[in-house]
């Protein structure tokens, strides 16, 4: 063995013993050869747990599903070069959702850099502002200083990543050949003289002024509590006790929490995406003052409706530093964490809004859900939105539910309305792309388990080489394939009324045979009909630990036309209610 070896086996043990002291429990790797002594030395800590992907995009979306179900850092390892490049879009997705990703990249020495070298490109700062955070690492020493200099940068890595707003953070290491580190004896065994350093996440301060101005502007007033995605887990009820003392209806986003939390609080809207169109209905629903937590809800209309108001007073709470807001509408911007801030409102707020308030959005969503309910009775083939039904009234408790970008993620705000059961709904809605989503699926499923996925055929044909890891690994997801033959959201699109080139550039019809696809990746796969079919269907999926495809064909023209006599009658009830309207 060389100085050198012994020299990068300490220093970059070190480091991988500080990133697990500070919580990290998961390790994808994509092989190759420079990152060679960083995967050995993960794979031989004992503590660790390694998944290995030869794919880095699917990788990356991989370690992002275990992070984003797990709430913790998650670390990407790869060689050197375009390996690099190809965890773009999953840092990109982190760094919009906020979630905590470690991506280490070996790289090589600098007297090989620039000069020709295989494999050698440029890496530093490779994902730009993607990332919250980026050290080019220096080469390996085991001296003591740089011992400490590798623990912190461990250390300091997950801190960045963890503190809010949570994101990916990029540590670059250039590594010289020979490239095997020592193993014997094992360097996680060995006591060291460097001290680990301890990391605490406190709640940010209120000043009680503050607290004190904000009750006294929505005391006895007109307001509403938007909560969009990424809320946290503990958030749910408090929040639905403070909205009920206050009586204040929560227009509550899939993806908040709120709606599946395991409760059904009569506080809680989940149809105001379908009724909040009619906006010419709901002049009376306008809001004094908004609250609101978390990032925009996937809700275009009520994104639209929102637009409209210049004298409300918009509250956006944000636990970061981050500015979500694509209306520019907001008045106030408070940095703290949410939960601390509606304990302390809920604790000196005295005086609750007229209940005639609450009971009037109360309505419109009672309304609208009794027209939907009907509407989805009248189905005889195949529909999407029905299909979000049945999915709701089978999922178990304590079970999660991956949902695709596009029209899948649509149909679950518009359809998937509250229920008293746990369950836990994921999607990528930082960057809102429709790839990698079967990689982020299988990595949350190693969090949360029964876990299924509804996904669109484009999307699953996207990350199709995600279903490799279900197979190596024996992972367990259902996925439940809406199958419309091509791009379904873009028939809701203005494009849709130019057929001349409507099909070739939008439509992109498929036409792959997914039971086929399912037996090679050693999969069951089912093609139900019926919700009586899909119950079966799914009965069957449960009793398999694997990879089950369930594919649902439906007809994208249909889907458009089911979609808009659902809105008409919904429209044509609140006007027969008399919602809107003075009487």
């Amino acid at each position: 063995m060389s100085n050198y070896q012994v020299a990068m086996t300490d220093y970059l043990a070190t480091f991988i013993e500080e990133l697990i002291q500070a919580g990290v429990k998961e390790a994808i790797i994509s092989p190759g050869s420079r990152s060679t002594p960083l995967a050995i030395l993960m794979a031989e800590h004992p503590a660790l747990k390694i998944y290995v992907d030869v794919d880095e995009r699917s990788a990356g979306f991989f370690a992002l599903g275990i992070a984003k179900a797990g709430k913790r850092p998650v670390v990407l390892l790869c060689t050197s070069g375009t390996a690099a490049a190809n965890y773009m879009p999953a840092v990109a997705e982190a760094k919009l959702s906020e979630i905590p990703l470690l991506v280490l990249t070996a790289d090589r020495p600098h007297e090989l850099r620039n000069v020709g070298a295989p494999q050698a490109m440029d890496q530093v700062h490779l994902y730009s502002t993607h990332v919250k955070y980026f050290t080019d690492m220096a080469l390996p020493e085991n001296s003591v200083e740089m011992l400490r200099y590798a623990k912190w940068q461990g250390s300091k890595a997950v801190d960045i990543a963890m503190t809010a707003p949570r994101g990916p953070v990029h540590l670059n290491f250039p590594l010289r050949e020979p490239l095997v580190p020592i193993l014997d004896p094992s360097p996680f065994t060995q006591e060291k003289a460097i001290r680990h350093t301890h990391i605490y996440y406190a709640h940010q301060v209120i000043q009680p002024e503050l607290i004190q101005q904000i009750i006294a502007s929505c005391e006895g007033k007109k307001g509403m509590i938007i909560v969009g995605p990424n809320s946290k887990k503990e958030f749910a009820e408090p929040l639905a006790a403070f909205a009920k003392q206050i009586k204040w209806p929560i227009l509550a986003d899939p993806l908040s929490g709120l709606r599946t939390y395991g409760d059904t609080d009569n506080t809680v809207i989940d149809q105001y995406d379908t009724f909040l169109r009619e906006q010419d209905l709901v002049t009376e629903l306008i809001p004094e003052v908004i609250i609101r937590f978390g990032a925009m809800p996937v809700s275009k209309s009520l994104m639209k409706w929102i637009e409209q108001f210049e004298d409300s007073l918009y509250y956006l709470v944000d636990s970061g530093n981050e500015w979500k807001d694509p209306t520019k509408q907001a008045t106030d911007i408070i940095h703290c964490d949410e939960r601390f801030l509606v304990d302390a409102l809920a604790k000196d707020f005295k005086k609750a809004t007229s209940s005639d308030w609450l009971q009037s959005w109360q309505h419109f969503n009672k309304a609208t859900e009794t027209v939907v309910n009907e509407y989805l009775t009248t189905l005889t083939e195949a529909n999407e939105g029905q299909l979000i039904r049945w999915i709701r009234e089978y999922l178990p408790t304590k079970s999660g539910l991956f949902i695709g970008n596009s029209m899948p993620i649509r149909d679950v705000d518009t359809f998937f309305n509250k229920t008293n059961k746990s369950i836990k709904l994921l999607a990528n809605r930082g960057a809102n792309g429709i790839d990698g989503v079967i990689s982020s699926a299988l990595g949350s499923g190693t969090v949360i388990q029964p876990m299924y996925l509804v996904i669109g055929d484009l999307s699953f044909y996207h990350d199709m080489n995600g279903l490799a890891m279900a197979q190596k690994y024996g992972l367990n997801l259902t996925i439940i394939l809406v199958n419309n033959s091509g791009g379904g959201i873009f028939s809701f699109l203005p494009q849709a009324t130019l057929p001349k080139h409507f099909e070739t550039l939008f439509g992109t019809e498929l036409a792959l045979n997914f039971e086929t696809i399912a037996e090679l990746y050693q999969g069951n796969y089912q093609a139900p009909k019926t919700q009586e079919e899909f119950h079966e269907a799914m009965d069957l999926a449960s009793f398999h630990k694997g990879l089950d495809i369930i594919e649902i064909k439906t007809n994208r023209y249909e889907n458009v036309a089911s979609h808009r006599e659902l809105y008409q009658a919904v429209s044509k009830a609140l006007k027969d209610h008399g919602y809107g309207y003075e009487n």
